[in-house]
Formats: structure tokens, sequence, C-alpha cells
């Protein structure tokens, strides 16, 4: 049997950081190297396990016993990570939208934290989540979730998936609804212009609606897309809190007195 020490907590704590942080672009942010990473990961994880009273692993059945409760830490990163991910990939669905409507599908950039060429406008999507995620102090709540989690799930206790599975369905079935939210005003006014070149196209049969109508959605698009970034405030704080909603619904499945699920 191994005991329980100040280290397996370190390592086991890590490895819940580290899944939840690998699991959202918030390392990407600014490159840096991945000794960096593995370091800020490593001193977060002292810094929470030195709040803690005593270690709260439990002892281990051999090394099999230490392998099962890692593998525990890391889908439990991984899930409370998903949260996270998901409501950045409601950008992300946005992005794509109106890449597909202006046609910038096919002008593409290498997004740093997927590491593979994505269009203009969800690049850009991307980059503006996450620089709004920092500005409203989003990774100071990040970390205090992580630290929260603690208390619901001590590290090295067991934890049942499925009372973390319905909180994450619900976010991912709403998905869809907030990308286009992102996206609504900027994909209506481009389907007018698409009904205004459709009736020039019919009365002025002669004119060449494919080289006119490119740059018209695209001036259109940017212009209503500039308007409505002074107006995209609540439906971005809409996305952001569906992952609060999310970890609260996760939270939700332990008990409150033994962090142990009901």
């Amino acid at each position: 049997m191994l005991n329980s020490s100040w280290p397996s907590l370190v390592g086991l704590l890590a490895l819940r950081v580290a899944a939840t942080l690998l699991m959202t672009p918030v390392l990407y942010a600014i490159p840096m190297p991945a000794s960096v990473r593995t370091l800020l990961v490593v001193g977060i994880s002292i810094a929470l396990a030195a709040g803690l009273s005593a270690p709260s692993t439990q002892p281990f059945e051999g090394w099999s016993g230490l392998l099962t409760a890692a593998m525990s830490e890391l889908a439990l990163g991984a899930v409370l990570g998903l949260g996270v991910l998901l409501a950045f990939a409601a950008f992300a669905i946005a992005g794509q939208l109106l890449d597909v409507q202006l046609g910038f599908g096919m002008a593409q950039i290498v997004d740093p934290v997927t590491k593979r060429p994505v269009p203009i406008l969800t690049s850009a999507f991307g980059y503006l989540a996450v620089l709004v995620f920092f500005l409203i102090n989003g990774h100071h709540a990040l970390l205090r979730g992580i630290a929260y989690s603690l208390e619901r799930f001590p590290v090295g206790v067991p934890w049942s998936v499925a009372g973390a599975a319905a909180p994450v369905l619900k976010q991912a079935a709403g998905l869809f609804g907030l990308g286009f939210a992102l996206a609504a005003p900027v994909v209506f006014c481009i389907l007018l212009v698409e009904f205004a070149l459709g009736v020039v196209s019919r009365n002025l049969p002669q004119m060449n609606m494919f080289t006119m109508g490119i740059p018209v959605k695209i001036i259109v698009g940017l212009v209503a897309l500039s308007l409505w970034f002074i107006g995209i405030g609540g439906v971005m704080t809409r996305t952001y809190a569906s992952i609060t909603a999310t970890w609260e619904g996760i939270f939700a499945a332990a008990s409150p007195k033994t962090g142990q699920v009901r």
C-alpha cells in the first residue's frame, strides 16, 4: 500500500490542472515554450495544494491504485476543461458561419490552438474570445473553479462520470444556438444582400452577379460586423455563463458534506 504524501498530492493535482488547461485556449493565448507551460501547471498545483489543510489523497493499493487515481484525475480535468472548450467552440461556429457567407473560407491561416489552418474570421473570433475572457477576469474564475473542485471532488477520490454527463450534454445541445446568436445580425444582413442581388439579377440579367456580389457581401458583412461588436457583449456574457452553469452542474453531483458523488 502506498501512503498518501505531499508529492503524490501535487502530482495528482497537476494532472487535473493540466487536463483542464490543455482543453482550453488559455495556455495557448500567448506563444510560450512547452517547458514554461509545464512549470506553470506545476506552480498552480503547488499553490493549490498549499491551501489544503492536509493531503486529501487516500492510501493506494500498490501502483495499480495510484494509476487508477491518476486516470481519474485526468478524466475529471478533461470534463471540466470540456465545459470551457464548448464555450469557445461557440465563437468558432460564429466565425465559420461568417466565413462561409462572406467567402473567406478559401483564405486560411494557422490557428495556434488547434495547429491547423482555419478561415480568417474563425481565427479572429477565437482571438476575440480569449481576449475578452482575460479582460473579464475569466482566468481568475477558472482558477477559483479548479480550487473549488478540490472541495467537491477531493484528490484521489473516485467520482462518477454519470453525474457530469448531464450538464456537459446540456451545454453541447445549446452550442449551435450560442454560436448562431454571436453572428445572427451579420448573417441576417448578408441574407438581405442576397435577396437584393437576386432581385437585381432577375431585372438585369446581363450583369455578372458573381463578380459583383462577392465585393458587395464582403463590404456589407464587415460593416455589419463592426457595428455588431457594439452590442455583442450580451451574447458573449451568455456564452461565458454557460461555463459557470456547466461547472455548477458538475459540482452539484457531489454531496456538499462529503464530496462524494450522489
